[in-house]
């Protein structure tokens, strides 16, 4: 089982930024691809960036290319998302989400474990 726990959301204006932060319970977080989701009130949820278990390889979301980072350090079993640039459209719950041996698919279904979420607003 893993537990995952995500960190960081809070009030910002637009423009601003944000780092998000997900830490996992797991021995073998190097083994998991990660990835973050998001969901704004009345929306379905969305992928909005991944990264393979080794790092190696990251995957984003066409409307947050170029704005947010996601980074992963294994040795604080934690992966990080920065998101900059931040706009009134990026309102949304933020998941974290593990797959275990994964690339970093943007694909809900890939992913077995799920954080509880962290608010980030953007006000305009």
């Amino acid at each position: 089982q893993v537990q995952l726990v995500e960190s960081g959301g809070g009030l910002v204006q637009a423009g601003g930024s944000l780092r998000l932060s997900c830490a996992a319970s797991v021995r073998t977080f190097n083994t998991y691809a990660m990835a973050w989701f998001r969901q704004a009130p009345g929306k379905e949820d969305e992928f909005v960036a991944a990264i393979g278990y080794s790092g190696g390889r990251t995957n984003y979301a066409e409307s947050v290319k170029d704005r947010f980072t996601i980074s992963r350090d294994n040795a604080k079993n934690t992966v990080y998302l920065q998101m900059n640039s931040l706009k009134p459209e990026d309102t949304a719950v933020y998941y974290c989400a593990a797959d275990w041996a994964g690339w970093g698919s943007s694909s809900r279904s890939a992913y077995e474990y799920w954080g509880q979420g962290t608010q980030v607003t953007v006000s305009s």
